[in-house]
Order: structure tokens, then C-alpha cells, then sequence
């Protein structure tokens, strides 16, 4: 709990982890939704990232090794952490908007779910989820990985999701966007985080 200068205690936002495999459509959601998520007051974090290609894909900011390890040690990111051969951060604006009151969502990573509930005990973690085989087929639509590699991938999914606790709340993208964008406003207003009279605009 904060407080303002005159001791009165304020409220402070909460942080919305989203998790979900390669593949399970996060970026696609975030993007879709990014627009009524700001109508709503909710911010959205802009990634750090290694790559160039990935940035291209998710709006995010993309950085050299050298850069990124330049920006960590400027003390720039609220969390950090590599997956995949790259390295990912969050800028530390976002504890400047949760202190004025700014839910904020942060696609972030399953990996790092411990580590970021223990810096952000109230945050809200949302896993999307989609059913296996079609996820499969966008995987082979990507055309990233061979065959072996997607079905180790679908493998390693199940496993890690039968690992989450009951307060990863699962959104499911297994069909259309719009459908799942609709499932997160609805998540979120069930969750506190949306005004009643405004949910119903929500897409």
C-alpha cells in the first residue's frame, strides 16, 4: 500500500502477467486488445527484446546483447530474463504506473511466473491456453521448427500446465481472436480490474 504526502494510503494498480506457449497467439491478443485496454485505463508494457524479427512482431523494442546488458546494468528493467537463446525486459515504468494507480499488462513468461509474483504478490496471471492440435497447426504454419521439435514443444506444454497453481487463471485461444479478446475483458472485469457499466464496450 502506498500513501500520497499526507500519510492518506492510495491505491496502487496490479500487474497482469500473461503467459502462454509459442505459438498460443499472446501477441496477436495484446495487440488486439491494446486499444480498449487503454480505453479502460489499463497500460500495456512494451518488451525489450534481442531480436529484431520478434520486436517486429510484438511492437516490442529491439536491442543488441550489448544494449540490452547496458540497460540492465542502468538499473532500466523491473525484470529481466533470457528464454530461447534471447533476453527479455520489462521496463521500470511500469512500477511508476502501478504506484499512480495503472493496472498493467506485461506479456511475459512462464519461467519467470515465481520470480515476478515474489516482486508483485497481487499480480494476476493469465495463462492462454489453445487445445494441442491447434496449436499444432499453427506451428507448422509458422514454419520455425521441424516436426520433432513442435511435438517436443506440445509435450513440454502439457507438462509445464499441469504445474500451474490454481490462481493462473486460463484463458482460452483455441478459436477465433475476437473470441478470446472478448474472454480477457470478461477475465478482467470479473477480476476488479474493468468498471461494470464500461465491460459490456469492452470489444
Amino acid at each position: 500500500m502506498q500513501h500520497d504526502a499526507s500519510g492518506v494510503p492510495t491505491k496502487t494498480g496490479r500487474l497482469i502477467f500473461l503467459i502462454g506457449p509459442s505459438g498460443s497467439g499472446k501477441d496477436s491478443l495484446i495487440d488486439a486488445a491494446r486499444a480498449k485496454l487503454t480505453t479502460h485505463g489499463v497500460e500495456v508494457a512494451r518488451r525489450v527484446i534481442t531480436r529484431s524479427a520478434e520486436a517486429k512482431g510484438e511492437s516490442a523494442h529491439g536491442v543488441t546483447p550489448e544494449q540490452f546488458e547496458a540497460m540492465r546494468e542502468a538499473g532500466q528493467f523491473a525484470m529481466y530474463w533470457r528464454a530461447n537463446g534471447l533476453a527479455y525486459g520489462i521496463p521500470a515504468q511500469i512500477d511508476r504506473w502501478l504506484e499512480a494507480g495503472h493496472h498493467v499488462l506485461v506479456n511475459g513468461s512462464r519461467g519467470y511466473l515465481a520470480e515476478a509474483r515474489r516482486r508483485y504478490p497481487n499480480l494476476l496471471a493469465i495463462r492462454l491456453d489453445v487445445a494441442p492440435q491447434v496449436l499444432r497447426q499453427r506451428l507448422l504454419a509458422r514454419g520455425r521448427e521441424t516436426l520433432e521439435e513442435i511435438e517436443h514443444r506440445l509435450q513440454r506444454n502439457a507438462q509445464l500446465a499441469k504445474h500451474d497453481d490454481q490462481s493462473v487463471q486460463v484463458l482460452d485461444n483455441s478459436s477465433t481472436l475476437h473470441k478470446a479478446v472478448m474472454g480477457l475483458f470478461d477475465l478482467l472485469h470479473r477480476q476488479g480490474l474493468l468498471k461494470a457499466a464500461e465491460q459490456g464496450h469492452a470489444c
